[in-house]
């Protein structure tokens, strides 16, 4: 990889007022390329320089944060953390304005008291929807490879098309064709958006379509995770019937939600203008710069995660742990309505099938990521399940 601005890339922003000039042509665009998407290109860059780095997208600067200290130096909390359409905004020469903290602070409120009300709204549906999956599942041989990735696109399409269109999507077919067409309208906004590695959207349906299939996924690895969360399941529902009331009390498997997204990397990428000039450590960030936080590369720093590459939901019992996740948006009142979706949606879906079902993993499967705006798997993630009784 090249040096981002001939020398050491944080002295663009040093205090004392020295200023780099600013790189022409295509800038790191060939390294991003070369790294294999943005996410790999900002982990070399600051295990190369550091927590604070800087870089050229085009002829325009971008700043990254990596690490925990830096971004709370950085985050404030009335802001919202939506990459798609801060970077959209920012390589379209959006500015901001003084109203707009307050403004997205309200749009925030909004988006949350809707997601809880269409929770509450189709829960009911959320568990059907569940409970065809398990019986399609149970019907299955011990020995057939489930193609975990196929079933939840699935099951996200359903849920997210059948909350929002209505009965309209019952039939699988008319669900396929809209996939098709959600798939091609995305991709032609994408293209040549952060030279094709940011071209998906983060609506809730691919959100929680991967931390479902993540959650699954690190099941499968872990027997022992597995076991203790069929016993929460067990001991709250019991023989009953799941309700909004008892999801509230698992939680463990928050704890297991948490652990997906983190061990996931689920959004390696965030980014936001800079309003107003500002100051991490001795580095001045210029008004209107576009500044990435490199989540990825913090959720696995090792400063942070002892043992970062274990899927540990245990790690989540300490309470400073569970501040600092929820500080990067991840839970708490930081926690953004689209994940605090995908959360409930995952839990329905494990609380079903977990009840029933042990799910296990295929010897010698290697699991390749891919690194977009959400982290996904590039191809199909096969497991096996069997019976509980």
């Amino acid at each position: 990889m090249s040096d981002p601005t001939g020398s050491d890339p944080r002295g663009l922003f040093e205090a004392n007022g020295s200023k780099r000039e600013r790189r022409g042509g295509d800038g790191n665009l060939p390294d991003i390329v070369n790294s294999g998407s943005l996410h790999e290109f900002l982990v070399n860059l600051h295990k190369r320089y550091g927590p604070v780095v800087s870089f050229w997208f085009g002829r325009r600067l971008v700043v990254s944060l990596g690490t925990v200290d830096v971004l709370k130096q950085h985050i404030n909390p009335n802001k919202t953390l939506d990459p798609f359409e801060t970077m959209l905004k920012s390589l379209l020469r959006y500015h901001s304005d003084d109203g707009n903290m307050s403004e997205n602070h309200m749009r925030k409120k909004l988006c949350e008291n809707s997601m809880t009300n269409s929770l509450q709204s189709n829960f009911a549906l959320l568990l059907k929807l569940s409970e065809e999956l398990l019986d399609k599942w149970l019907s299955f041989p011990e020995s057939q490879h489930v193609p975990l990735c196929q079933h939840m696109l699935g099951f996200a399409m359903k849920s997210v098309t059948q909350m929002v269109l209505g009965s309209a999507f019952e039939d699988d077919q008319e669900v396929i064709r809209f996939q098709k067409n959600h798939g091609t309208v995305w991709s032609e906004i994408g293209k040549g958006f952060l030279d094709g590695s940011l071209d998906k959207n983060t609506t809730r349906k691919k959100q929680y379509e991967d931390v479902c299939t993540w959650a699954i996924y690190f099941l499968t690895t872990s027997e022992e995770v597995q076991k203790k969360l069929c016993e929460e399941i067990d001991q709250v529902f019991g023989k009953g019937r799941i309700t909004p009331e008892k999801i509230e009390q698992l939680r463990y498997c928050r704890k297991v939600l948490c652990e997906t997204v983190r061990a996931a990397k689920l959004t390696p990428v965030s980014a936001r203008l800079q309003d107003i000039e500002g100051k991490i450590d001795k580095f001045i960030i210029p008004r209107e710069t576009l500044v990435l936080y490199a989540l990825g590369v913090v959720l696995q720093d090792p400063g942070t995660w002892p043992l970062p590459y274990k899927f540990d939901p245990d790690r989540f019992d300490d309470e400073s742990v569970m501040k600092t996740f929820s500080s990067l948006g991840f839970s708490g009142t930081q926690e953004c309505p689209e994940l605090r979706f995908a959360y409930m949606v995952t839990t329905v879906l494990l609380s079903v099938l977990m009840r029933r079902l042990r799910l296990l993993s295929v010897e010698g499967q290697v699991i390749e990521t891919k690194y977009e705006l959400v982290t996904s798997s590039r191809e199909e993630v096969w497991i096996t399940v069997s019976k509980r009784y």
